[in-house]
């Protein structure tokens, strides 16, 4: 499966929800999921009632869209929670949250979690004062994520925090300044996902 390069609004339409996929644009009125709700696609009306399955694969799906993971990916981030101790869908969420590209988004440096894998894939992220380029990148408790000193990576950065609105999660701080810097201050959990998600329909999915 080949990552999904056309509207990405179509994806929030498809999943019911709004997945915040294009940074701001989401929180205005030109959001398309705030003018049509319907699911992509001719003949929506004839779309009868979701099966059993159905409901668990849209919200498989939904967290994938949402973190920008292709199936591979996911199983194996689901393979690495089923074989943890503690809930396997709790498990499963903190694992997607301690992304790299989904921290950068979550401390305002990128405006979307695209925009903000573009920012680690470009090497504009340090992590312990060391550049990482790889967005799946798991940080942990103490680790601080920095931007490399360079001019470029310095302005992309604080027009991104100029024009962001939403607020840090609790396991993450971030400092202000000329040098914007995060700390992760304690592991994600699955309350700190920004969307509703019913981690528990995943894993009856992909436990059969």
């Amino acid at each position: 499966m080949a990552r999904y390069t056309e509207a990405v609004c179509r994806m929030c339409r498809r999943e019911g929800s709004k997945l915040f996929l294009k940074g701001l644009r989401c929180d205005t009125e030109k959001c398309a999921y705030e003018r049509r709700q319907n699911p992509p696609g001719m003949h929506t009306f004839r779309r009868g009632k979701l099966t059993d399955y159905g409901i668990h694969l849209r919200e498989k799906q939904k967290v994938k869209h949402y973190y920008g993971i292709l199936e591979r990916q996911f199983r194996r981030y689901f393979d690495r929670a089923e074989r943890s101790k503690g809930n396997t869908g709790k498990v499963l969420m903190s694992l997607l949250e301690r992304r790299l590209d989904n921290v950068v988004h979550r401390l305002g440096f990128g405006l979307s979690r695209a925009a903000a894998r573009q920012l680690v894939c470009h090497g504009h992220v340090t992590v312990n004062g060391k550049r990482v380029d790889i967005s799946s990148y798991e940080v942990r408790v103490g680790d601080v994520i920095g931007i490399k000193e360079r001019k470029s990576s310095a302005e992309l950065v604080q027009a991104s925090l100029a024009e962001s609105n939403r607020e840090v999660p609790d396991f993450l701080v971030r400092v202000d300044g000329q040098k914007p810097e995060g700390h992760i201050v304690r592991l994600p959990e699955a309350e700190d996902v920004s969307i509703p998600v019913e981690p528990q329909l995943i894993v009856e999915l992909c436990s059969k």
